[in-house]
C-alpha cells in the first residue's frame, strides 16, 4: 500500500495567530510577522506528527492510495475520516488502466478504518496489478472543524518545537505526555497486523 498526499493545507488555514497567542509572543512591534514562516513550519510539523500517530487527517486534503492486494469487500484505507471517493482505477498486469464508475463501488465510512467496497468487480490479476483510489479525507477545511482535543495537541506540540528550536532535537525527541493523552482516544488499534 502506498499513500500519496495530492494537496496541502493552505498557509491561510493554519492557526498562526492562535499559536502566537499560545506562545505569548509580543504584539505591536513593527516586525510582528517576522516569525510567521517559522510558526507555519512548526504547525505543519506538529500537524504531520499528530496525523502520523493517529492516522487521522485533521484538515481536508486529497490523497491517492495504491493497493496491490484487495481483500474481501475491500481493505481499510490508511487514514480517516474519508469524506468521499473521487475516482477508482483498476490497473492490470500489463499496465492498462480502467476507471470504474461510482456505481461500481461505495465508501463504507468509519471513524477509524473506512473502506471502499467493490460492487460487482474483482481485483485485476497478474504481476503489477493494483487498484488506485483517489479520495478526500479530513475533519474539514477550517481549523475550527478539527476536534478541540486534536487542535490543542497540535498547538502544544508546535509550541514545544518552537521552544526547543535551538536544542538540536535531543530533548524534544519524545512526544510530550500531555499531547499523548490528548490524542490517545483517536489512535487506531490494529489487531493481527492489520489483517481482518
Amino acid at each position: 500500500m502506498m499513500l500519496i498526499e495530492r494537496t496541502a493545507v493552505p498557509d491561510a488555514a493554519l492557526p498562526v495567530a492562535e499559536l502566537r497567542a499560545h506562545l505569548r509572543l509580543g504584539t505591536g512591534f513593527s516586525d510582528v510577522g517576522a516569525e510567521d514562516a517559522a510558526l507555519l513550519a512548526y504547525l505543519r510539523a506538529a500537524l504531520a506528527a499528530i496525523e502520523g500517530r493517529t492516522a487521522k487527517v485533521l484538515m481536508a486534503r486529497a490523497f491517492t492510495v495504491t493497493l496491490e492486494h484487495w481483500r474481501g469487500d475491500g481493505p481499510p484505507l490508511p487514514v480517516a475520516p474519508v469524506t468521499g471517493v473521487t475516482e477508482l482505477r483498476l490497473i492490470d498486469g500489463a499496465g492498462g488502466t480502467s476507471v470504474l464508475g461510482p456505481e461500481r463501488y461505495r465508501l463504507a465510512p468509519d471513524g477509524m478504518r473506512p473502506r471502499v467496497i467493490a460492487l460487482g468487480w474483482q481485483e485485476p490479476g497478474g504481476t503489477g496489478a493494483a487498484v488506485e483510489i483517489d479520495f478526500t479525507a479530513g475533519f474539514g477545511t477550517g481549523w475550527s472543524d478539527v476536534p478541540a482535543d486534536l487542535r490543542q495537541a497540535v498547538l502544544l506540540l508546535a509550541a514545544q518545537y518552537y521552544e526547543l528550536r535551538h536544542d538540536g532535537g535531543a530533548e524534544g525527541a519524545a512526544m510530550p505526555f500531555g499531547v499523548i493523552a490528548l490524542i490517545e482516544r483517536w489512535r487506531t488499534v490494529r489487531v493481527l497486523g492489520g489483517r481482518g
